[in-house]
């Protein structure tokens, strides 16, 4: 029996969260679930978009299952999901960037692991105007040693024990010289451990086209916190777009699970969304808890079902596109 903080979000966030939990059930792996809301709901119910009891329940279950919540723009709070980074130290960002045959892209075959430093540089939230007036504003990306050399190690560690090839170290110390050339500096010298590993740097402008050009040329990515956002969109739109992208952030011994697009207001409610990213992501937190056949099994379902096309949501099947809960169901009869 696993306990596990969930927190479904908004938009579309509940009905995708209820199908993957669906989903989990169906493997038989025992879950209880801790349910929580943040963000506006909670904002409306306790004062605060992100309350103590929440983050209490994370701490002691130490595995937050979550679905997509908004963040006002401008205005407002800040993103729960950086506050949660900050909270519980989630250095990791982990994207897995895969092609489903089934789903109309650009690429095929494509089969890439981003790994993003997730606490550090122009995402820490240290920004000011500068003046009365706020005709001018200023923001400042630190980056340290430490961070640069935990996101390395893990990535190395990754490749290693997944028997992947090649790691890429993204960034932009042309310009950026103390900052990206740290980052930089740290990830060539932690790759002299890993002699086994192929291990070359791009320029993040460079690497960004010969990436649509020939995603296959690379395997396992390394970057900094705002270029890493950047670049796992644009990797999973080299796929057929965010919804089949999952995502985790990992820390020493907290881990939080989630889809990485949005909470889709305009579609809420309708039944309409592609369960896909949740469901995939469900897989991800059952490898990280050892559930490894569950997860091949939850990962092998979606395959299939997207596959046959026939059971799939009208992003993927345009003319003859299912409701999220019969794709749902789609997945769980896969299993057989």
């Amino acid at each position: 029996m696993h306990t596990i903080t969930l927190i479904p979000g908004d938009g579309i966030g509940p009905e995708i969260v209820s199908a993957a939990q669906k989903v989990i059930k169906a493997t038989g792996v025992q879950i209880e679930w801790e349910h929580h809301e943040v963000g506006i709901p909670a904002i409306e119910k306790y004062k605060d978009p992100l309350p103590k009891h929440v983050l209490e329940s994370i701490q002691r279950n130490k595995i937050l299952y979550k679905g997509p919540i908004t963040t006002p723009v401008g205005t407002g709070f800040r993103s729960i999901n950086v506050a949660l980074r900050k909270e519980f130290d989630l250095y990791v960002n982990f994207r897995p960037v895969k092609s489903f045959e089934g789903i109309q892209s650009l690429w095929h075959n494509v089969d890439l692991i981003i790994f993003r430093e997730n606490t550090e540089e122009f995402y820490t939230g240290i920004e000011h105007y500068i003046d009365a007036q706020k005709s001018a504003a200023e923001a400042i990306g630190i980056v340290t040693r430490f961070s640069c050399d935990r996101i390395f190690r893990y990535a190395f560690e990754y490749a290693r024990k997944h028997g992947r090839k090649k790691v890429t170290i993204v960034h932009k110390a042309n310009i950026l010289k103390y900052t990206g050339g740290l980052f930089l500096e740290v990830g060539q010298q932690i790759s002299k451990e890993y002699p086994e590993i192929e291990t070359d740097d791009k320029i993040v402008d460079n690497f960004s086209m010969q990436l649509v050009m020939n995603p296959h040329q690379f395997d396992v990515i390394v970057t900094t916190n705002m270029f890493g956002d950047i670049i796992s969109d644009l990797c999973a739109g080299l796929v057929g777009g965010l919804g089949m992208a999952p995502g985790a952030n990992i820390g020493k011994d907290i881990a939080m699970f989630e889809a990485v697009h949005g909470s889709a207001p305009d579609i809420a409610g309708k039944n309409i969304a592609n369960p896909s990213a949740i469901i995939l992501a469900s897989a991800m937190m059952l490898r990280y808890l050892g559930e490894l056949d569950a997860a091949i099994k939850i990962e092998n379902a979606v395959a299939k079902t997207i596959r046959e096309g026939t059971h799939v949501t009208r992003d993927i099947n345009p003319k003859n596109g299912v409701n999220t809960n019969e794709m749902t169901k789609a997945i769980i009869n896969n299993f057989l």
